[in-house]
This record gives structure tokens, C-alpha cells and sequence, in this order.
């Protein structure tokens, strides 16, 4: 079976500079393939969540300050290949994995490319137990890239900034 052509292509991200691997394979893959990226970020609403957010006030403004922040990560981080590919933002409330799935379903996603990191915590959304239910349940092949040879590197890199 010969590998289909790759049309959409999701590449969710935390926002982590660890997240970065998984994206920008993934931006260099729709490249090669003349694909569409949707670069992706869930906003994780937990239980303790409303108790901790108040201050944030409602939730389109959340979600409004939450694609900026995507989009200047996304311009920072990838100037160099953004212009390249066509990219879309996406920025939904929700648990991580469980929207990744659904967002691919909606979108008929071909493919999910994904960094992966040991990182535990829930400051990390692309821990490995995401990785892990997102390869389990995904409808379409998942592409999983390890970040922690980078780690090194990148928190001496970002210790210079």
C-alpha cells in the first residue's frame, strides 16, 4: 500500500519551545507534500479551572488573548517556513487529547505530527500519556517526534536570551 498524498496535516502544540520539534516537522512535511498545516493548541479546562481563571474574565477574551499569543509563537518560532506552506490557527477550550482526536475527525486531518517530551506536569500538554492516547484513538496515522534530545540544547539556548 502506497503511502496517500497528504492534504491537511494537524500539528497540536502546548506552546512549549519542546512543541517546536514536532511543528516545524511538521511545516516542513506539508512542504514537501503541498499540504495545509493547522497549527493547534488546546486551552485545558480542568476542575480547579473556573476557581483559578477568574481573573482571565469571559471566555472569548481567553480564547481571543490565546490566538495571539499562537499566532506570534507561531511567527517567532517559524518565520522562516510560515510563508512556505499555508498554515492555519486554531486555538479551542477543552482536554487536550480528547479535542486533538475530535479536531481531526472534523477536519478529515491526514495526518497528526506531534513532539513528544517526558515532561510531566500540567503545565506540559504534549506530555507523553497525550502522545499515547492520541496514537490509540486517532483516525488517521500519527507522527510522533522526540523533542528530548533537544532538551539540552534548547535550555541553554534560551538561558542566553
Amino acid at each position: 500500500m502506497g503511502m496517500e498524498k497528504l492534504n491537511k496535516i494537524l500539528a497540536p502544540t502546548d506552546l512549549s519551545e519542546l512543541s517546536c520539534v514536532g511543528v516545524r516537522y511538521a511545516l516542513d512535511l506539508a512542504r514537501s507534500q503541498n499540504a495545509e498545516v493547522i497549527v493547534y493548541h488546546v486551552l485545558e479546562v480542568s476542575d480547579g479551572w473556573t476557581a483559578k481563571r477568574q481573573d482571565f474574565g469571559p471566555v472569548s477574551e481567553m480564547l481571543a488573548r490565546q490566538q495571539q499569543t499562537l499566532d506570534r509563537f507561531v511567527r517567532e518560532k517559524f518565520a522562516d517556513r510560515i510563508d512556505l506552506v499555508k498554515v492555519r490557527q486554531d486555538v479551542e477550550l477543552g482536554g487536550a487529547w480528547h479535542n486533538i482526536i475530535e479536531k481531526a475527525k472534523r477536519e478529515a486531518i491526514d495526518m497528526i505530527v506531534m513532539s513528544t517530551h517526558g515532561r510531566t506536569g500540567l503545565d506540559h500538554l504534549l506530555m507523553g500519556s497525550v502522545s499515547e492516547k492520541v496514537v490509540g484513538r486517532a483516525p488517521c496515522p500519527v507522527l510522533i517526534v522526540p523533542a528530548h534530545d533537544r532538551a539540552a540544547a534548547i535550555s541553554k539556548a534560551s538561558n542566553v536570551a
